[in-house]
């Protein structure tokens, strides 16, 4: 998987915090699996806007103007939820381009570990050096344990991509979904404002639209009406955010995800599961009449956006980050049966609760502020992607057994994470709090 991110190569040594001027002299390192390097391109980004385009509203030129440069200065990244599909395609295009990366994931359950430890296992490849990229084992609720990670590590920039995922396991047990994200997301721009932190970006959903009726969803919307806990527990994330930039000047960014999929994807997520259950010959649930639709995004043009707006602090912003146009189900299965090489067996299933039918992201400020465009078709990603699933994950992933794993697990109630938070409390004088994860 190539990636096709933003020119902020850093240089060997940390830079002022008013060092967005100053040029870069190093190269990114080699990639894993004879990847190449990724061609950096973000500082050209914004200036190629400056074109003349009669179609741009008078708001968007505005918007263009207040635009900030992106900060060129070597960065010591914190990426939460580093494990998993964004966090770590993320922490390795900051790896690549010469930043030092520290991860902290807890590891759930909620799919199968072992694609988790697939993907730490990658950027331990991709960077070997353990000063430069760091792996930690932990609950970004745990208080003792996450204090001791700032103390220790000092990051002065936070990627925050830990959530707990899912519309509809939010709605059998809303409770873990108000641990995980709202106190989560909390405790760490607490922490953040603290430590100094330079710029604090973190992961919101267009879950937060509901069922949204616009053609293109803008973050100009009302979004005071979330349909499930889920898409709730963003909301109220992007309402923190702005309380804690209001309070102590902490600089953040929202980043509204438009149903993320590629290569190393989440195994609850449809793109994946399409594909996996057409290669076996497997039926799939198709959830209503195939009409409903959504905005599908490659995972290398979301890191391209991620790592737009970890470069540019602005103080508050909310952008959408997707590809800007619809697919409807019953073309996504039809793509993925084209690519596969095999005919789906679909059973009609009713709509889902909490479910929305039609999800398009606008884009125009996330490209005015960030210089973001996504640029990879819904049928090449999707092709992209079973050529991943043919080669590496078949292979060196999937168990082979007669159902295979990697699919969604059952979401631990909130008494067991209550249990679980107890049985820390009870080990924290001993080598917990903080400790690095097993050698990867």
């Amino acid at each position: 998987m190539k990636f096709r991110h933003t020119e902020s190569m850093p240089s060997l040594a940390p830079l002022e915090e008013d060092s967005s001027g100053d040029e870069r002299t190093a190269t990114p390192t080699s990639s894993v699996a004879g990847r190449p390097a990724p061609h950096v391109e973000s500082c050209i980004g914004l200036s190629a806007l400056d074109s003349d385009d009669d179609s741009q509203s008078s708001g968007s030129s505005a918007r263009r103007a207040q635009a900030l440069q992106p900060h060129l200065g070597f960065k010591k990244v914190l990426v939460t939820g580093g494990a998993g599909f964004i966090g770590s395609s993320v922490a390795a295009y900051l790896l690549e381009r010469g930043d030092a990366v520290v991860v902290v994931d807890e590891i759930n359950d909620y799919y199968d570990v072992k694609v988790k430890e697939a993907n730490l296992r990658r950027l331990r490849a991709l960077c070997p050096d353990k000063e430069r990229l760091t792996i930690f084992k932990g609950d970004i609720c745990d208080e003792p344990f996450m204090l001791d990670l700032f103390e220790q590590e000092r990051p002065q920039w936070v990627c925050h991509m830990a959530a707990r995922a899912g519309v509809r396991p939010s709605i059998q047990d809303p409770f873990v979904y108000i641990h995980s994200n709202i106190r989560g997301t909390t405790h760490l721009m607490e922490l953040s404002h603290r430590f100094g932190v330079k710029n604090f970006v973190f992961a919101s959903s267009s879950s937060v639209y509901g069922g949204s009726k616009s053609t293109f969803f803008s973050e100009d919307e009302n979004v005071d009406n979330p349909v499930s806990p889920y898409a709730a527990s963003k909301k109220a994330c992007e309402l923190l955010a702005y309380t804690y930039h209001h309070l102590y000047q902490l600089n953040v960014t929202g980043l509204r995800f438009f149903t993320v999929y590629g290569p190393n994807g989440r195994p609850d997520m449809a793109p994946f599961k399409f594909i996996d259950k057409v290669s076996r010959g497997v039926e799939l649930q198709q959830f209503g009449d195939g009409s409903s639709s959504r905005d599908y995004t490659y995972i290398d043009d979301i890191v391209d956006g991620v790592v737009r707006a970890i470069d540019r602090p602005y103080p508050y912003q909310v952008f959408n980050l997707g590809k800007g146009s619809g697919t409807s189900l019953k073309e996504f299965i039809s793509i993925v049966e084209k690519h596969v090489g095999k005919d789906a067996i679909i059973k009609v299933m009713p709509d889902q609760p909490g479910d929305v039918p039609y999800t398009c992201a606008d884009v125009g400020k996330a490209y005015d502020l960030l210089g973001y465009a996504a640029t990879v078709p819904f049928d090449e990603g999707i092709r992209r992607t079973v050529q991943w699933y043919k080669n590496e994950y078949s292979t060196d992933i999937c168990e082979s057994e007669e159902k295979p794993k990697g699919m969604s697990k059952r979401v631990p109630s909130f008494a067991e994470i209550r249990r679980a938070s107890v049985m820390r409390e009870a080990q924290k004088n001993a080598e917990f709090p903080i400790r690095p994860l097993v050698s990867l």
